[in-house]
């Protein structure tokens, strides 16, 4: 499949995975891709922390409530540092979103699923912080996004989108 075709049909998916161990090589190549990523000002404010240890894992996964990719067999922790890059700019978002998008489409072409879980984890309850804790994170580190990776037992849905029409245009905004 080539990268369009891949884009086209990625989903998220959010239901059990089957009991099938992630090879490390693949998650090697899957956080490879992440880091390949574009960064702001090159400050490479991105890394990444694999966990497929299921004791680890069940720890972390835990405390996750309501519950999420507690079956998948793998799961990738993404870190961001807070770093200026330019005048006062900081684009540690946009390096951890580019990140992540790379890692979605590796994770899809690699034959697994995954979803991407930030704002259920950063949310009021602050999910991440526990999860940190568990992993070790040191404090100049925020962890923002929790990958679940493995098989899905379930072939994802595609999710109702919008028409090309009303959200892509040439030129201008359209005129009303």
């Amino acid at each position: 499949m080539n990268t369009i075709d891949r884009i086209m049909t990625r989903r998220s998916y959010r239901g059990k995975y089957k009991n099938i161990p992630v090879p490390r090589e693949d998650l090697i190549k899957i956080m490879e891709a992440g880091l390949a990523a574009p960064s702001g000002c090159n400050k490479q404010t991105t890394s990444l922390i694999a966990v497929d240890d299921p004791e680890i894992l069940s720890k972390v996964v835990s405390v996750i409530d309501p519950p999420v990719g507690e079956t998948a067999p793998a799961g990738i922790f993404v870190l961001t540092q807070r770093v200026c890059a330019y005048r006062d700019k900081c684009f540690a978002v946009q390096d951890y979103s580019a990140a992540i998008q790379n890692m979605l489409l590796a994770i899809s072409e690699l034959g697994y699923e995954s979803c991407w879980f930030e704002g259920h984890i950063t949310d009021d309850d602050r999910i991440d912080l526990k999860m940190a804790a568990i992993l070790n994170v040191p404090e100049e580190y925020d962890l923002v996004c929790f990958l679940p990776v493995g098989v899905a037992e379930k072939t994802p849905t595609a999710p109702k989108k919008k028409p090309f029409e009303e959200r892509a245009w040439f030129n201008s905004f359209p005129q009303k």
